[in-house]
């Protein structure tokens, strides 16, 4: 086995996780935390640890099968834990991790950015479905 340098071992390694490769790894991460209610369980998170129950509340919209499989992707990939205190009923609090409050920053500001620009999308969505109706009807 031939040694490899400090430089080519740094280089393989950024080749490693390249998410324009179909076959990295980070890709299948990107593809997970890209989900909507990833974006809306995590940024609710980082305004405190919140019960399945205050969850649901807070994303309006949400199915209890998505919400608890998008809980248990978070788990699995470090981003959240999930805290069992023994009572009747059993309470269930979720908090981030420093892996997810670290993922929290960037999502916080993407859900910020989408509720502040949400108007000029509106407005562009308009005027090209305008323009593709008018496209239609002369073809």
């Amino acid at each position: 086995m031939a040694t490899r340098t400090a430089l080519q071992r740094r280089r393989e390694a950024k080749i490693a996780y390249d998410a324009y490769l179909a076959e990295c790894p980070s890709r299948r991460l990107l593809d997970s935390l890209s989900s909507k209610w990833v974006t809306l369980v995590v940024s609710a998170l980082s305004e405190g640890d919140l019960r399945y129950s205050g969850l649901s509340q807070r994303l309006v919209g949400v199915s209890q099968k998505m919400l608890t499989q998008t809980l248990r992707t978070l788990e699995r990939d470090g981003m959240i834990t999930r805290r069992v205190t023994a009572a009747v009923p059993v309470r269930v609090d979720y908090s981030l991790t420093p892996l997810g409050r670290s993922l929290a920053v960037l999502v916080s500001q993407f859900k910020v950015w989408a509720e502040a620009h949400m108007d000029q999308v509106d407005r562009a969505q308009r005027t090209y479905d305008r323009r593709s109706r008018r496209l239609d009807s002369q073809a």
